[in-house]
This record gives structure tokens, sequence and C-alpha cells, in this order.
């Protein structure tokens, strides 16, 4: 069964190219475009990887990160913030609140991927040892 990858952007293009990219390397994905969007598609089937941008409406990232660590259900869920916002107090906020990776826009799609590749295996070897 392929990793599902729930993309959580507001930013059409950088929607749909993540979309893409992750839907040729075979994850099934899905999207949300707002923090409350993200949270509903958060439920019913967990994703293994969330992409989260920062800056989003009504709910943002970071509280968004909050959310999901703070629900056991979720715990498993890795989460990458991918956000325009990469000051060093922004990071570190980020990761302090639970998420896995950080990447600043603009990215390369490579090392995107690569990162979406570590993190998904690590996550299967950590759920695999729990």
């Amino acid at each position: 069964m392929s990793a599902r990858v729930l993309v959580v952007e507001d930013e059409e293009s950088i929607l749909l190219s993540l979309e893409f990219l992750l839907g040729n390397a075979g994850y099934t994905v899905v999207t949300a475009r707002d923090g409350n969007a993200a949270l509903k598609a958060l439920t019913p089937l967990p994703p293994d990887l969330v992409l989260l941008d920062v800056m989003l409406p009504l709910i943002d990232g970071f509280e968004l990160c909050k959310l999901i660590r703070a629900n056991p259900a979720l715990r498993d869920t890795r989460i990458m913030l991918v956000t325009a916002r990469g000051r060093e107090a922004e990071i570190a906020r980020g990761l302090a609140l639970g998420a896995d990776a950080y990447m600043t826009k603009p990215f390369s799609t490579r090392d995107l991927m690569e990162k979406v590749r570590r993190l998904l295996d690590d996550g299967a070897a950590q759920k695999n040892a729990g």
C-alpha cells in the first residue's frame, strides 16, 4: 500500500505541483487549502506524512502542527513544514511544536522528495518497531 500524504497549502500553483510530484512518486495524495480542511482530512484515515505550509487561512501551520501532535491517533504521522518563513526562530518554533522536518521555499524538488522519502522511511521503521 502506498503512503498517504496530506498536502496543506493555500497557494494553488505550489499545491498542484506538490500533488503532481508526490502522485508521480507513487504516493496517495490528499490536499487541503486551509487549516480547517486539513483537520477534516486528518480524521477518516490518518496520513503517513503531512506537508504543511505555515501561513494558512483559518488555522496556521504552527497551530495545526500542535493540534496534530496533541492527537494520540496521529502520533505516527510525520510532519514537514514547508514555508517561505525561514528565520531561525521560526524553524526552532516549528520543530519545538513537533514538526519532524522544516523546508523553506523556494526548494528544489529533488531535495523535497528526498526529505519526503526519508521521513516516510523513518516513520515506517518507527511504526514497525513500536
